[in-house]
């Protein structure tokens, strides 16, 4: 295993000191079903039941995709005080750098704590120049999050009239429709 990532984010007067542990076997089940959770929790909030915008069997998110990413990338636990409040899967190419999945559970949101765990990436992959991520356009916690906290830019907006190149199934009615795609280009070190 390699050395965890720890980072600290001042929120308000309080500090929030998280650690990316590598995900192990043994968690990947609890991982998956609590990343669907957590997407469950945002869809909830601005659609309450209707049921329209699920991927399978309830989930906003399938168990399959949660697993392609996890398989297809660097997957980590975000650990506060021993505690698992979170995960994050990344990929990483040279210079360049995707934000596969990334969620905190519901009862440890605004404090910090996603922030701290990306601000723990970018300081583990200091060679990437440009972060690239996607989020429904329901997702207005997440583009909160993106564009405000984190710094990234809003480069493009995935729709019936402006598809996503990289669907897996451009045939797809629904596919990536209303899907914004942002870009975070690091500042160079000084």
């Amino acid at each position: 295993m390699e050395n965890p990532a720890t980072e600290q984010q001042s929120v308000g007067r309080r500090v929030r000191t998280v650690t990316l542990i590598p995900l192990e076997a043994e968690d990947r089940d609890q991982f998956v079903r609590d990343n669907q959770a957590a997407f469950n929790y945002g869809a909830l909030e601005e659609f309450g039941h209707r049921d329209d915008h699920l991927e399978e069997d309830g989930q906003i998110i399938s168990r399959a995709t949660i697993e392609r990413s996890i398989d297809g990338g660097e997957a980590y636990r975000i650990v506060k005080d021993g505690r698992k409040v979170g995960g994050l899967v990344i990929r990483t190419r040279r210079n360049r750098g995707e934000l596969e999945l990334l969620f905190v559970h519901p009862e440890c949101h605004s404090m910090g704590i996603g922030q701290a765990a990306w601000r723990a990436v970018e300081r583990l992959h200091p060679e990437v120049r440009v972060w690239e991520t996607c989020t429904p356009y329901f997702e207005k916690r997440n583009i909160h999050f993106y564009v405000n906290r984190l710094g990234f830019h809003i480069v493009e907006f995935f729709n019936g009239h402006h598809r996503d190149p990289h669907d897996p199934d451009p045939s797809s009615p629904d596919g990536h429709d209303g899907m914004f795609r942002f870009e975070k280009r690091m500042k160079e070190k000084q």
